[in-house]
């Protein structure tokens, strides 16, 4: 049963936006992120798009968790509502950190947790303001949160902050299971052959990239997903970051199977006005040491806000900085060892590296891609980096480890073939043959231009006429209609 206090029912702490409008006598949409970065920047980028293309005001329902609290600073037009302040504790308790943590489950047991708490915030910001009714947007991992719109009468919207393959592939699972292909047995799993085999079912996709978590059970996991796609199919329209050219085929197997409309608004950086939506300090010393390298000479390294390395991956890829003499921009965040808040790079690292390389702990991704002296990226292949790389016409070396990520580089490799899956135990000669490859090989020129082709595409389809500009448009004449 979800934790229900009296303080948090009476009393949901409530901020005003950055200005004195709090938005009263507009429309109002009212969004729920899930408390990580990959979620948060898109619901904000989202309702930014919303304020500037509709003219809404914004209500943001934020979890009890410490990294929401770096979000109450926003324009006027927005207001923010921390729901179930009464159960932080236990809230922030079920966030993991790191890729060893159960992700799915976390998700479930926190849509429980903070359910009666979310229905005694939003049937006071329904009481306190009537055009609030324009319906909540939701992440669709928060299916408890959509059925206490619903039981309140109030239209929703599903949030994919994932590309339309990784829905696509969700779609797929239970056929997968029902055929027995997944979950693979044991035996299966040390087999490499066995988990390289192709899915007829999801080309270009494998079976290996249908393991999403090593530390949720398959039970959890089918359930997740089925909520997920419950939430996808009882909403209003299911809202995805992507563009038609990008995944066109995919977008339309989600019409088909959803039989909901379907609305790619992205990429979402590219239409919000808003600005950065970043959990993390970013550190912006690192466009300036840009600001002084040679066109497309630097391998941007970033493995996102949650993947995590060993110590001896840590060590094998800063030799491997070394060893490839390229000019580098490299994020280690705090906690991004196993086990360790501290990152210790080798002795002789620094001084080999001195006026070739810069380490930083959160980089300003946005404006680093976009950068001219950026030539390749060096990522985790979460949904985001992905766009926002091929949104810059950046080519990847991509190194996923859970969730959609193996999706996502599977497609960068063999779909848009402007990247190429770094396989195997992190090893600097490796590490060394690899930055080559991107950045000086004639394969990597050829990558490279093919991704400069997809940069073309996404900046057509926000422009007039083009297919995420109507697409957002549509969704605007959708909300003024609940």
């Amino acid at each position: 049963m979800p934790i229900k206090t009296e303080e948090a029912a009476a009393s949901p702490a409530r901020h005003a936006g950055g200005g004195d409008d709090d938005g009263r006598g507009r429309r109002r949409v009212l969004v729920f992120p899930l408390p990580f970065q990959g979620h948060v920047t898109p619901m904000l980028q989202l309702a930014d798009a919303l304020r500037s293309r509709g003219g809404f005001a914004v209500t943001v329902f934020l979890a009890p968790v410490p990294s929401s609290s770096s979000l109450l600073h926003r324009p006027a037009g927005y207001r923010f509502v921390t729901v179930g302040a009464g159960v932080a504790g236990a809230a922030a308790a079920l966030i993991p950190s790191g890729t060893g943590g159960d992700f799915a489950g976390a998700l479930m047991r926190l849509d429980a947790l903070l359910r009666a708490p979310f229905e005694d915030c939003l049937r006071q910001e329904l009481a306190a303001d009537e055009d609030a009714a324009a319906g909540p947007v939701g992440g669709s991992n928060l299916r408890g949160m959509q059925e206490v719109a619903e039981r309140l009468g109030v239209a929703t919207l599903a949030l994919r902050t994932r590309g339309a393959c990784c829905l696509v592939a969700y779609m797929a699972f239970p056929e997968l299971c029902g055929k027995g292909i997944l979950p693979p047995p044991t035996s299966a799993r040390r087999d490499q052959h066995q988990m390289d085999m192709q899915l007829d079912e999801l080309p270009p996709l494998r079976l290996r990239d249908m393991m999403f978590s090593a530390t949720t059970t398959h039970a959890t996991m089918a359930t997740c997903l089925e909520r997920l796609l419950d939430s996808s199919r009882c909403s209003s329209g299911v809202i995805l970051n992507t563009f038609n050219d990008l995944e066109n085929s995919d977008l339309q197997k989600i019409a088909n199977g959803l039989n909901v409309p379907v609305y790619a608004v992205g990429p979402l950086h590219k239409i919000s006005i808003g600005e950065h939506n970043s959990l993390l300090t970013q550190d912006l010393s690192c466009l300036e040491w840009l600001d002084k390298q040679e066109a497309e000479s630097v391998i941007y390294v970033s493995f996102g806000s949650l993947a995590s390395m060993d110590p001896e991956e840590i060590l094998e890829t800063a030799w491997g900085l070394v060893d490839s003499q390229m000019p580098f921009l490299w994020v280690i965040r705090p906690n991004m060892v196993q086990g360790s808040l501290q990152v210790g790079l080798p002795d002789g690292f620094e001084e080999a590296t001195r006026g070739s390389g810069m380490v930083v702990s959160w980089a300003p991704q946005q404006d680093v891609l976009k950068h001219q002296a950026v030539g390749g990226f060096w990522t985790h292949n979460g949904w985001n980096s992905t766009l926002e790389s091929i949104c810059d016409g950046v080519p990847m070396i991509c190194r996923p480890q859970f969730a959609d990520q193996m999706i996502n580089a599977r497609y960068v490799e063999e779909v848009w073939k402007i990247g190429f899956e770094l396989e195997g135990k992190l090893e600097r000669g490796m590490i060394e043959r690899a930055l080559r490859k991107l950045m000086c090989s004639e394969g990597g020129n050829e990558m490279r231009q093919r991704a400069k082709d997809l940069k073309k595409k996404a900046t057509t389809c926000v422009e007039k006429g083009g297919s995420s500009k109507t697409a957002i448009d549509m969704l605007v004449n959708r909300i003024m209609s609940f």
